[in-house]
């Protein structure tokens, strides 16, 4: 799109007319008009003035934008969703540092789609052999243990909404998860969006996923998730003796399988349920439960906090870091580059400049 179209598209998602953005920066309504037509140019204050009022950033204008973005824009113009700008944002940020560091970039393990319950089984072992996992191992640190094929995730807080999304890059891709979920739910959305990152989707935006059974292919990738988070082999052997224990009831198996495998109780119910591990009664019973402080007590349980907003890459941090430790980009850059989760003292000390470097910059 052109500036123009841009400021357009960036009002309309912001709820203001011509004239009240016009208004707001100091222009007369058909001047704006013109710009946004490209009838005439706009200069670099008065664009400076209306992305401070639309609280977006210089670059959402002028930069370009990834394909996958674009591709999507054409097939549907993008809303106003949270979700939808998290992801722009995300996939400009991260190709603007691929640019700088192409080690970021990484390539992506492609395959096709899973057309069955089956081949979500299948490819979430195969996935795991990917990860380096065992079959009986659980899955903690999702998010860096996805960044090896090639994608990287953001938590970031969204409010209401999607719980999760997912934008391809030229290199990898990226993943924005919805901070506002708790800690479980925010593992399976990412396991679900490295289903789409590994089938090829080029930009998607997932709405409190497994709630639509109706949608087979999300489906399918919710199987997946589930399976890649409680493998079949590992919970078939382990549920019974959760279950078996004299001293205590279904409640406290939940708890602990919960507990476990980073899950919440709904995964975990829906898991039981795929494989005929719970009747009926005892997969509605365990999707009730919830865990208490006396649970993790008593247990000795470990309370996992994973991907909890606001949470970037290490790989995406660590590039980041290095670019503004090297002097590629500037602290103000750095810090929006981090999208928040830094504080400018929390940045590297940088070397100072001896006397006698400073002529190679001037020779």
């Amino acid at each position: 799109m052109t500036i123009g179209e841009r400021i357009s598209v960036e009002r309309g998602r912001a709820g203001l007319t011509q004239a009240q953005l016009a208004s707001a920066v100091g222009l007369d309504r058909s001047a704006l008009a013109k710009i946004e037509t490209d009838a005439r140019r706009v200069t670099a204050l008065e664009l400076v003035a209306i992305a401070r009022e639309l609280g977006q950033r210089m670059d959402w204008f002028v930069a370009p934008e990834p394909e996958a973005v674009i591709a999507h824009r054409q097939r549907n113009e993008l809303g106003s969703l949270a979700i939808d700008r998290a992801l722009e944002r995300v996939a400009r940020d991260v190709g603007v540092v691929q640019a700088m560091d192409p080690g970021l970039a990484r390539d992506v393990p492609r395959r096709t789609p899973p057309a069955s319950v089956q081949q979500a089984e299948e490819m979430a072992v195969e996935t795991r052999r990917l990860l380096g996992l065992s079959s009986d191992a659980p899955v903690y640190n999702l998010s860096d243990a996805v960044a090896p094929l090639g994608l990287l995730a953001f938590s970031l807080p969204l409010g209401d909404g999607a719980d999760a999304g997912y934008v391809a890059l030229e290199h990898g891709g990226v993943a924005v998860i919805n901070g506002g979920l708790r800690t479980g739910r925010r593992r399976l959305a990412l396991a679900h969006e490295l289903g789409h990152h590994l089938t090829s989707d080029d930009y998607v935006t997932d709405w409190r996923i497994a709630l639509d059974q109706e949608a087979s292919r999300e489906s399918r990738l919710d199987r997946f998730g589930r399976a890649l988070l409680l493998p079949k082999a590992d919970l078939t052997g382990r549920w019974p003796s959760w279950t078996e224990r004299t001293d205590e009831d279904l409640r406290d198996a939940a708890v602990r399988a919960g507990s476990h495998y980073r899950v919440d109780m709904a995964t975990l119910a829906d898991r039981l349920r795929e494989l005929g591990l719970a009747s009926p009664t005892e997969v509605a019973f365990v999707r009730s439960v919830s865990t208490r402080k006396a649970d993790i007590v008593e247990k000795n349980l470990h309370v996992a906090s994973e991907l909890d907003p606001i949470s970037l890459p290490r790989a995406y941090e660590r590039a980041v870091l290095g670019l503004y430790r090297g002097e590629r980009i500037s602290e103000s850059r750095a810090l929006d580059l981090l999208q928040g989760a830094y504080m400018s003292e929390e940045l590297p000390v940088l070397r100072p400049t001896h006397e006698h470097e400073l002529w190679s910059f001037t020779t």
